[in-house]
């Protein structure tokens, strides 16, 4: 069975999805494109409600690019101690920061950007998305990774970049942008990993999800 072609027409049957979501802010709570970045290298393996509650003590004592290039591990490190695996993302942060200098040189295109220490493809379109940058892949979180094998998009796989590169092939760069954050709001809010609420579902009737709820 050939998944893709068995399902030509994913953009129009997204795009009510697309619609319901587009130009929703992103989760973590940040106020520029310097502290997006850094709350995203943060909430790699964390989550987005603890990055934010420690984001206004940090941004606070390192309010931009230069003063945290200024810094050192050692005194980022009290700032994000709750962070998950946070002595390894101090390093990671103060030496974008070095490469980056200030925040109008913060990349803006995805070779640059994954250029950076603890940025990948994903914390890449992320930002891409959230400064309205031309996109150049599709966001694929966990939440996406989950979701896109219910409906029906992609293989059930582990791989990030495995999901995100079978969604660019079936869907026009157009909606590139708002498609991944719109699959990753629905799984937040409708298609949880347990007792997903189907019948709640925008995009019900296109589903694949052999265990719906009606």
């Amino acid at each position: 069975m050939n998944l893709f072609e068995e399902t030509p027409n994913w953009k129009e049957k997204l795009t009510p999805l697309i619609n319901q979501y587009k130009g929703k802010k992103h989760p973590l709570d940040y106020q520029n494109a310097y502290q997006l970045l850094v709350m995203v290298v943060l909430s790699a393996q964390d989550s987005d409600a603890n990055i934010n509650k420690i984001a206004p003590e940090l941004f606070k004592n390192f309010p931009n690019m230069e003063a945290l290039a200024a810094s050192n591990a050692e005194s980022l490190i009290p700032f994000i101690s709750k962070v998950r695996n946070f002595a390894t993302k101090a390093n990671w942060l103060i030496e974008i920061a070095k490469t980056v200098k200030e925040d109008k040189y913060i990349p803006t295109n995805l070779e640059n950007l994954t250029a950076l220490k603890g940025i990948g493809r994903k914390s890449a379109n992320v930002i891409l998305r959230e400064t309205n940058q031309k996109a150049e892949g599709i966001i694929a979180d966990l939440h996406v990774m989950r979701v896109t094998p219910r409906i029906g998009l992609t293989d059930d796989s582990k791989d990030g970049i495995k999901i995100e590169k079978q969604l660019m092939k079936i869907l026009p760069p157009e909606v590139w942008n708002e498609i991944g954050m719109s699959i990753s709001f629905l799984g937040r809010e409708i298609c949880r990993p347990t007792n997903p609420k189907c019948n709640q579902c925008i995009i019900q009737k296109d589903c694949q999800y052999p265990f719906k709820i009606i």
